[in-house]
């Protein structure tokens, strides 16, 4: 169990990293004024069950086949690209009544706006790059086991990005709000979210494992 100024330090690490604007922070924002504040905290969800599933492949050693065999790399690569650019296509081939405030949430499932969140984070092989070279450095092999340590600093990790995400959610529902009189740009959430999904796909074909 890792000591408390470890902890200490981590969460100050953490909280510069999530407070960065970043993939994940535009993708909740863009979902969050699209579908409202249920949509965005769900979609945060399914990136927090994403960052487990990266810690537990860490703490397994599977992150390092990245590392090893470059092609396995550039496999989740292409497909976290394809599948990203498919939600946009099924984005901009939606209704534009679904972004209504009183239909949105019901013309998309909770399970759906959950397993994109999770689907997105975990086809991002950088994410998987991201925790291997992150959190090692504050695991102690004598504080005890080396894979609670990680699911500890995973769960920090999440927390604090709860909390920063969290106030993005609210202020994108006030965004929202003010979009809902707008009639004429009811299908303005609905670009910006497919936008979204094609900057994500393009900035991880056009990214390196650096």
């Amino acid at each position: 169990m890792p000591d408390l100024s470890t902890l200490m330090l981590f969460s100050a690490a953490a909280l510069v990293l999530t407070a960065t604007p970043g993939p994940d922070m535009l993708l909740i924002a863009s979902r969050s004024i699209s579908q409202g504040r249920a949509a965005g905290f769900l979609t945060y969800l399914g990136i927090a069950l994403g960052t487990y599933c990266h810690a537990l492949a860490a703490a397994l050693g599977l992150s390092q086949l990245f590392l090893a065999v470059p092609a396995a790399y550039e496999v989740v690569r292409w497909a976290g690209c394809a599948y990203l650019l498919y939600l946009a296509w099924k984005t901009l081939r939606s209704e534009a009544k679904q972004f209504a405030p009183t239909a949105g949430l019901k013309r998309y499932s909770l399970q759906r706006i959950l397993g994109e969140g999770l689907a997105t984070n975990l086809l991002n092989p950088k994410m998987a790059l991201f925790v291997l070279a992150l959190f090692p450095q504050f695991l102690d092999p004598a504080k005890g086991a080396l894979t609670l340590q990680i699911l500890v600093l995973a769960t920090v990790l999440n927390l604090i990005g709860f909390v920063v995400n969290g106030a993005v959610i609210v202020l994108s529902g006030h965004i929202r709000n003010r979009m809902t009189g707008l009639g004429r740009f009811r299908k303005l959430p609905q670009y910006l979210l497919a936008t979204v999904f094609a900057g994500l796909a393009c900035r991880l074909a056009l990214g390196t494992k650096n």
